[in-house]
């Protein structure tokens, strides 16, 4: 059985669609995501590669754009966005210094970043995506990506189990299935990591009204009718009698998963004990050997 382990279970692909849609008109990051976009660019540290051309996979949605122009400052930059983004040009938003063109229209080979910070949390297809993001980038290119780890906000989700509210959202990767799966689609050196953060909130209502920024709840399993006003005062009830730390706030946890990992050279075929290159091939070698 081929199963995808980094798919997120249960993912309703219509309500990804509408938040999308959402996020576009709005032309705004989301806080959390321009938060964990942040904590991604600190790795950047680590990684000497020369970056001339970047891709920013949904950039929008997954923000770091002031954090890439800090690090690169000489680089060019490229928001690949949905196809719907023809909207935002009105709205001038956050790459105003940046370029953007639609998903399927970016040309291969070309970028030695690929950024696509919580990239995979919504990924109907994640091996496609996967896929995708290495033909995307050119040899030696690599790719930074970010997910929720399975344990976000495991509190609010045994919450949601006990008073029976339905399932609270979809359940993220593990990175070490994440780590196999970047090799899997032709990636080399993946290093992954990943950290715990605490955020809490003053009371109920300031939770409810972060968790409705992000975008709302995309498991298929979800309730899909509408809640009523007696049901939200029994989810802020739940919420202030059991989410409630020693410091007085209400406080969640988020699993913060993040790697990276490179496009190699492709190997040589060797076919009857003879190794076969072609020409292009072998001149790209010799150039970087003498480089």
């Amino acid at each position: 059985m081929d199963i995808d382990l980094l798919s997120a279970t249960g993912l309703d692909p219509q309500a990804l669609e509408r938040q999308t849609r959402r996020l576009l008109a709005n032309a705004a990051t989301p806080w959390l995501n321009e938060l964990l976009a942040a904590r991604m660019a600190e790795r950047l540290q680590w990684i000497k590669a020369e970056v001339r051309q970047a891709w920013l996979w949904q950039g929008l949605w997954g923000g770091g754009a002031q954090a890439l122009r800090a690090r690169y400052p000489k680089a060019e930059l490229c928001a690949l966005e949905d196809a719907a983004a023809p909207l935002l040009q009105a709205r001038k938003p956050w790459w105003r210094k940046a370029d953007w063109l639609a998903m399927d229209a970016a040309p291969e080979g070309q970028a030695q970043l690929l950024w696509a910070p919580l990239g995979l949390v919504a990924a109907p297809a994640p091996r496609a995506l996967l896929a995708r993001w290495h033909a995307l980038l050119a040899e030696q290119g690599f790719l930074m990506v970010s997910s929720f780890g399975p344990d976000s906000f495991i509190e609010l989700r045994q919450l949601y189990a006990r008073e029976g509210f339905g399932e609270l959202a979809p359940h993220w990767v593990d990175l070490h299935d994440l780590g196999d799966q970047l090799v899997e689609a032709g990636f080399a050196e993946p290093v992954m990591d990943q950290e715990r953060l605490r955020l809490t909130w003053s009371d109920a209502e300031a939770l409810w009204q972060d968790l409705a920024r992000l975008g709302g709840n995309l498991h298929a399993a979800r309730f899909v009718g509408l809640r009523t006003p007696r049901w939200k005062a029994r989810w802020r009830q739940a919420v202030d009698g059991s989410l409630r730390g020693a410091d007085g706030r209400i406080g969640l946890t988020l699993e913060f998963v993040c790697g990276h990992a490179i496009k190699p050279e492709p190997r040589l075929p060797v076919q009857q004990g003879e190794t076969r290159i072609g020409l292009d091939a072998l001149r790209r070698q010799l150039q970087r050997r003498g480089a």
